[in-house]
């Protein structure tokens, strides 16, 4: 009796904010929870038929299209978008920028719960997901881009969780744990840097070894480093929406002495500068590989769409809002940033590719793909916030000075 009392009164306290297990159940009884009921029921359903009956059956992919949604969005944008873990540490940590702290634990738990679910969705694609580990325990593919890329993301995913533990253990109370990762911080902030570097890369190097099935106008020897500058672009334009959003929705949360719209004008500075250079090399990789006479057909239409509409709009939006110190537009800029980073990578991977094969034959996800790949997203969202609402994510906790 005497150990289950203090059991009870932790899960009371910790997990269900000092409420009894009926009342916080009927706090749950909300329409957004609702609706993730609903969305989340259609995934479990995907989900069984997927591991149930084949990729055949759940999905739209084939011999001419091995590669759908859940590669194109889920991993390729999901890696980008989970890029804002290294870039804000990196500059807090790296370059002793520390006005930038307060925005470092809700990135780096975004990037954490982002690079969890983009394997959780690799499961779904793999035609067997138990042999996922089977590159790293039974036989190495030392010269596959892939192989790096699962040894980058899997370490790199590993980092993050150590370096997302902090607030957990403060929320738990272990303050040894917390010390030692503490002590940790800059070496695993080098080596998310440079784990970052290489997989974000890769992951556009991996599209040289088709140069006939990808477009020209997006087809470049360049796209390892078009992959990871706009890497940075996600990281930086992520910080900012995820930062409006979790400010908004969990604003009883938030540090009420940190002014987020002052670090979002900072924000906007770098992303103008990062935003600039990848227009100017994306117009230099058109240039140097002469593919000027696409410009004018549908899929030259529709890449002046992604570049001037998608980089060279938010660009100027960026650099504007920073001159005349309007966190608004910053926000609308950043949202522009993260659209155009995910239409850069399903061009890439679905838009663009295989570009030479007729309508009939084209991809297009089914609806167990769409439900799986709002599933992912509905997860981390939920998680985000069950994390923040418990965790000192938004705001320090008070009884721990030094705040990582």
């Amino acid at each position: 009796m005497s150990q289950t009392a203090p059991t009870t009164c932790w899960i009371k306290d910790k997990l269900f904010f000092g409420l009894g297990a009926r009342e916080y159940l009927r706090s749950l009884l909300t329409p957004f929870n609702a609706v993730a009921a609903m969305i989340l029921l259609a995934g479990g359903v995907a989900a069984v038929v997927r591991f149930g009956q084949g990729l055949g059956t759940a999905t739209n992919l084939s011999h001419d299209n091995p590669w759908g949604l859940w590669i194109g969005f889920d991993l390729l944008c999901g890696v980008a978008l989970a890029a804002g873990g290294y870039v804000i540490s990196s500059t807090v940590y790296l370059f002793g920028l520390k006005a930038y702290q307060p925005i470092v634990r809700p990135a780096i738990l975004t990037a954490f719960l982002g690079y969890a679910f983009v394997v959780l969705a690799l499961l779904f694609d793999l035609g067997r997901p138990w042999r996922l580990p089977y590159p790293f325990v039974v036989q190495a593919g030392f010269s596959s881009v892939m192989f790096e890329v699962a040894v980058c993301v899997a370490t790199y995913c590993t980092v993050l969780f150590v370096e997302a533990t902090p607030p957990a253990f403060e929320w738990l109370g272990w303050r040894k744990l917390r010390a030692v990762i503490l002590h940790l911080t800059i070496p695993l902030t080098i080596l998310g840097v440079i784990l970052s570097t290489m997989h974000q890369s890769s992951l556009g190097g991996l599209f040289l070894i088709a140069p006939g099935k990808l477009h020209p106008l997006w087809y470049s020897p360049y796209l390892p480093v078009f992959f990871f500058i706009s890497s940075i672009i996600a990281g930086l334009s992520m910080i900012v929406v995820e930062g409006s959003l979790s400010h908004r929705a969990l604003h009883h949360r938030a540090d009420p002495g940190t002014d987020f719209d002052a670090l979002t004008i900072g924000l906007a500075r770098a992303g103008a500068i990062v935003m600039f250079s990848y227009f100017a090399l994306k117009i230099l990789g058109v240039i140097s590989d002469g593919n000027w006479t696409y410009l004018p057909t549908a899929y030259g239409s529709w890449f002046l769409v992604e570049v001037l509409g998608f980089v060279l709009v938010p660009c100027l939006l960026f650099a504007s809002a920073a001159r005349n110190r309007r966190p608004r537009q910053v926000k609308l800029a950043a949202l522009l940033s993260v659209l155009g980073v995910v239409l850069n990578r399903l061009n890439v991977s679905l838009v663009a590719f295989n570009w030479q094969l007729p309508c009939e034959q084209r991809y297009f996800p089914s609806w167990m793909e769409l439900a799986v790949t709002l599933s992912i997203i509905l997860l981390i969202v939920l998680v985000f916030r069950s994390a923040a609402l418990r965790m000192p994510i938004l705001r320090p906790d008070p009884t721990y000075p030094e705040h990582p």
